[in-house]
């Protein structure tokens, strides 16, 4: 029996800039890294597309929010590695919190329970 996979997640407005910060959060990476981690840690349900992460990467790096230097992988080629700032880190916060908040409203309304017996 063949195991189908999961059908890929659009991502909202706004979301991968979260989702790169939350990635960067763990360390320094570069940015195939970011992508591959979003990928594997969503089970698969979200693919970030070159075309959307180095832009994304380019505008956190342009809001002070992430740094990048050039570094050798370690397959030996230089590559951008990205870090998380302390700007970076106080806006991940900040829009975790809102993202709790709007995740817990969602699931209110779509899972309402007892509430509408």
């Amino acid at each position: 029996m063949s195991r189908k996979s999961p059908p890929r997640v659009e991502l909202l407005q706004g979301t991968l800039d979260v989702l790169i910060l939350r990635t960067l959060l763990t360390g320094p990476t570069h940015g195939h890294a970011i992508a591959k981690h979003i990928q594997r840690t969503s089970e698969d349900l979200l693919q970030v597309e070159t075309g959307s992460l180095y832009p994304a990467l380019h505008r956190l790096e342009a809001k002070g929010w992430i740094a990048a230097s050039w570094e050798l992988s370690d397959k030996g080629k230089r590559a951008k590695y990205y870090h998380l700032t302390p700007q970076g880190r106080k806006h991940l916060a900040s829009e975790h919190s809102k993202w709790d908040a709007f995740a817990r409203a969602m699931g209110l309304i779509l899972n309402p329970g007892d509430q509408e017996a």
